[in-house]
């Protein structure tokens, strides 16, 4: 299988702190990758040097067969980019700034075809400030297609939006992906690295814990379900001993909130029930939820990935 991006042992300090550490990964043609971590993973400093942006301490990181470290010129002819944060020309329409973008390349897209394709061809006169937030994402969307390239390097690109919005830009990145680029992207939104990425790569403090398909994440951790109580007082240790054993994998304890992963659920549920009634407490809050990928960020790290 083809790889377009192969990063080796990538080391990246800023003075005594390590943003990157010794990561390894590479992806493939035509595939969607996810880099998923909470903030400050080192998602973005990741990016950052694939593009050409940050200047690696040391390992390697070639883009379409180049080392980022020589020729990014032509790199950044077959390669766009969303970058977290963008600055625009606020006096310029949407129709302007692609045309602007345009002109540094020696080939781009129309600004009618971008703008259609991320369905702002009734906003092409407009400027940038009378955009909504799910507009303006899918406006720097469009801007990172406008040298038509083989890879598009999306950075939390939905941060910030509301969950209609959000789902709204994924059918957008969907149909970028249909036309054959390749596709890398960062979130800190389990469901969004799910719901688009063929392979998703965990990161976690400068360090990539685990990387397969999303399918083979939630195998990993044979229990397929995921039990979450909390209880009206702290429970003794002894007490939340008991919670243990089958039909409970595993149990992790947060104050007075249980998290239980577990292969049988209507058993674990009587289980909880009997375990609560023999310790005379209260179940403040009782649900059975499907493994997600943040449960596989749970188990590796052992913390919580928040957004």
């Amino acid at each position: 299988m083809e790889q377009v991006i192969e990063v080796k042992n990538l080391v990246k300090r800023y003075g005594s702190l390590t943003a990157v550490d010794n990561i390894s990964f590479s992806v493939h043609r035509n595939e969607i990758f996810g880099i998923l971590g909470p903030n400050g993973a080192g998602k973005t400093t990741t990016l950052e040097i694939i593009e050409g942006l940050q200047h690696l301490t040391s390992g390697s990181a070639f883009v379409l067969g180049m080392d980022t470290r020589r020729g990014m010129a032509q790199v950044k002819e077959r390669v766009g980019v969303q970058l977290q944060a963008s600055a625009y020309f606020n006096h310029l329409t949407l129709h302007e700034i692609l045309t602007l973008f345009g002109s540094f390349y020696r080939k781009a897209i129309p600004p009618d075809t971008l703008l259609r394709t991320v369905d702002l061809t009734d906003k092409a006169g407009t400027t940038l400030r009378k955009l909504s937030g799910g507009q303006k994402q899918r406006f720097t969307l469009a801007a990172s297609l406008v040298n038509d390239p083989e890879v598009v390097i999306l950075d939390e690109p939905t941060t910030g939006l509301d969950p209609q919005a959000r789902r709204n830009l994924w059918e957008f990145i969907r149909h970028v992906h249909s036309e054959g680029k390749t596709i890398v992207l960062t979130t800190h939104y389990m469901e969004e690295a799910q719901a688009l990425c063929d392979r998703v790569a965990i990161m976690d403090a400068g360090s990539i814990m685990a990387l397969d398909t999303p399918v083979n994440l939630l195998c990993s951790l044979g229990s397929p379900y995921v039990v979450k109580l909390v209880t009206s007082r702290p429970m003794s240790s002894n007490e939340a001993e008991r919670l243990k054993p089958s039909p409970v994998d595993s149990l992790i304890v947060d104050g007075c909130s249980y998290c239980l992963r577990v292969s049988d659920a209507p058993r674990t549920l009587a289980h909880v029930l009997e375990w609560a009634n023999a310790c005379d407490v209260t179940l403040v809050h009782l649900e059975v939820l499907s493994a997600t990928l943040e449960d596989v960020f749970l188990e590796i790290t052992g913390k919580e990935l928040r957004d």
